[in-house]
């Protein structure tokens, strides 16, 4: 570990590491039911359902169940279970921030804390091999909780053993960022690559 304030450098997953797009799979899924992907995307992706499911509190069978119930769709889970997956990609952004994660590995702690399901996280597994680089990956699903609930940061924090302030987070939305700051840790809005350089060296980091 170098000296400096700062030991555990907390990256978030979608739109940090891997770029998505939820509206794709609306679009797939408008070819199954009556309602229209912009329909799907406004009843469906920001649903009480959705969040219960990234915390792990309903199954893939049962989360199916609902969606589609709630859409009326026309389809089975193994015609569900690949629309719903690909929606993912690695841009140019996304290697970069991966580049400097590289660059950290061995001399602080990383993780990964990312809302997620357990549908997407396996996909994600598979599809993109990112994670093996990281000490720790954090997922709301199988901790319980999702962000910005001040239990995720906690149990983040307890599992690299780290104190808040020797913390740094970076997160696309704004609102999760301040739920880490709320406590002490140093948050960051993600907005690109090289702002992320920028941050980091604020704070004494060596990228």
């Amino acid at each position: 570990m170098v000296d400096g304030k700062i030991e555990a450098i907390i990256f978030d997953l979608g739109n940090v590491l891997i770029d998505f797009d939820h509206m794709l799979a609306a679009d797939r899924m408008s070819n199954f039911c009556e309602k229209s992907g912009k329909q799907i995307y406004s009843l469906f992706f920001n649903s009480q359902i959705t969040t219960l499911f990234e915390a792990g509190r309903v199954t893939p069978d049962e989360f199916f169940a609902q969606v589609k119930q709630a859409l009326n769709l026309k389809m089975d889970f193994n015609t569900f279970l690949p629309i719903w997956n690909e929606i993912f990609f690695f841009s140019a952004k996304n290697r970069a921030v991966f580049s400097i994660a590289s660059s950290l590995r061995g001399r602080y702690k990383t993780a990964v804390l990312s809302n997620v399901n357990t549908l997407h996280f396996e996909y994600l597994k598979r599809a993109f091999p990112i994670f093996p680089i990281f000490d720790h990956v954090f997922t709301s699903f199988e901790l319980g909780v999702t962000k910005p609930e001040e239990a995720i940061y906690h149990s983040a924090l307890e599992a690299l053993g780290v104190s808040a302030e020797k913390a740094f987070y970076t997160d696309d939305r704004p609102e999760l960022v301040e739920g880490a700051r709320a406590l002490g840790i140093q948050g960051f809005v993600f907005k690109g690559a090289q702002q992320l350089e920028a941050d980091l060296c604020s704070l004494g980091v060596e990228v």
